[in-house]
């Protein structure tokens, strides 16, 4: 049952309501900037102009904004890509300092969004943001440019209204969440913290307080070249070997780990997944009359907070899928006398924030007050919550309006209304964190 507003948290309710179009106006905005997903290597895009849009908004309302370019990622990072270049792309952090005496809170969200794919799949242009249906439609209108713009929205109204905060307000903004989570750690390691935090991811008003990790291994079995139409000697006088053939041994032992996991206690969570690994990618074979020399299988490992390590890191995974998948390999004459190739790409490394933190049920009940109900649940997959979690010790957890089941696909889109109560839910979750005097 929803509870009296109190006469402040009234008006700043009814000026998010008043401000419908506004909030609509800056996510249409946000949508025309092209800040597609970047893979290694790729130009800058729209990434510069869009964060300083948003600095200008901030700096509007008092913020003390601070844009900068980390510096390009090195060898030996487990958690990000090597090489990947900041040039270009900004991340912002801004404070908006309050009176003194009260709790600081992050408010982030990336502005990367994935790729439109075919434009042929859609029926409205994915960067010209429409309202339809009392949907508003786009890529990034849910995942997230709409929960960037809300929380924004959401700090405005709260100047408008003059309300005054005892505790810092930090806003942040990173450019690297969907390709490899390297905005945030950025964000991270320049200093970005609070006591606690929020993403506006579109969790349909539930609380996020957990997600998994990823990795990525790609394995690459060796084969011996030869004539497909051909008759060949046994591998041992010089005949071709098929590395597609031989890469079932590791297809059948990813398939034993995947057995093995769901039944054990320590890849099970309380509202997650279990801990999995999926194979996503074969490649293999140069000719189509040519026994194939290699096949790489590459897959995608997602394992749970529980299986981090005490260094921070899922070594421990990493080496136990190793082990699994090696030993079933030298139990083959041929991948023995030549073993498998690992190649693991980074370790994006989950979190979990405690289910009874103050900030969950201010959260809940911000929502609740406004007729949206939720819960403490998780992402299956992995949001930046985790980085500030982890790394940035500011327990963060992801709220947002609907939308995840658009999320990355063609016509992507979140109601109008789900926007404009999630705005005005952060409005009533910052007060009450935070402290309005």
């Amino acid at each position: 049952m929803a509870a009296p507003l109190n006469g402040p948290e009234e008006k700043v309710v009814e000026l998010v309501r008043d401000g419908r179009d506004e909030l609509v106006g800056l996510v249409t905005e946000l949508v025309a900037f092209d800040t597609t997903a970047r893979s290694v290597g790729d130009p800058p895009r729209d990434e510069t102009r869009l964060q300083q849009t948003l600095a200008a908004r901030l700096r509007a309302i008092g913020a003390e904004v601070d844009l900068w370019e980390p510096k390009a990622t090195g060898s030996g990072n487990r958690f990000v890509p090597d090489g990947l270049d900041f040039k270009g792309r900004p991340q912002l952090a801004a404070r908006l300092a309050g009176r003194g005496g009260g709790r600081s809170l992050l408010l982030n969200g990336h502005i990367d969004a994935v790729t439109p794919g075919s434009l042929a799949d859609w029926t409205t242009d994915p960067f010209k943001a429409v309202v339809k249906d009392g949907q508003l439609w786009g890529r990034g209108v849910n995942d997230m440019k709409g929960g960037l713009a809300s929380m924004l929205v959401a700090l405005e109204m709260l100047h408008r209204a003059g309300v005054t905060l005892r505790g810092d307000v930090v806003y942040c903004a990173d450019s690297d969440e969907e390709s490899s989570g390297a905005g945030s750690l950025a964000c991270v390691e320049h200093g970005v913290r609070a006591d606690a935090g929020i993403c506006g991811e579109p969790t349909g008003f539930d609380a996020w307080v957990c997600c998994r990790g990823i990795m990525t291994p790609v394995i690459t079995v060796e084969g011996r070249a030869g004539h497909a139409e051909m008759p060949h000697p046994h591998w041992r006088d010089g005949g071709a070997v098929n590395a597609i053939e031989k890469a079932r041994i590791v297809l059948d032992a990813i398939q034993a780990v995947r057995a093995e996991w769901l039944g054990r206690p320590d890849k099970q969570h309380w509202c997650l997944a279990s801990a999995d690994i999926v194979p996503t990618i074969i490649q293999g074979g140069e000719w189509w009359v040519t026994y194939p020399a290699h096949c790489s299988v590459t897959c995608d490992v997602t394992y749970l907070p529980a299986n981090v390590d005490a260094d921070g890191t899922a070594k421990g995974v990493e080496a136990e899928i190793t082990d699994w998948i090696n030993a079933a390999a030298n139990a083959d004459p041929w991948l023995r006398d030549h073993p498998l190739k690992w190649q693991w790409m980074e370790d994006i490394v989950p979190a979990e924030m405690p289910r009874d933190h103050p900030l969950v049920d201010i959260v809940l009940r911000s929502a609740a007050d406004l007729g949206r109900t939720g819960r403490a649940s998780g992402l299956n997959s992995w949001h930046d919550a985790a980085h500030f979690t982890h790394w940035g010790k500011t327990p963060t957890l992801s709220f947002g309006p609907d939308g995840i089941d658009s999320a990355h696909a063609a016509d992507e889109h979140v109601s109008v209304d789900g926007l404009v109560d999630h705005c005005a839910s952060v409005a009533l979750a910052v007060m009450r964190w935070c402290g309005a005097c």
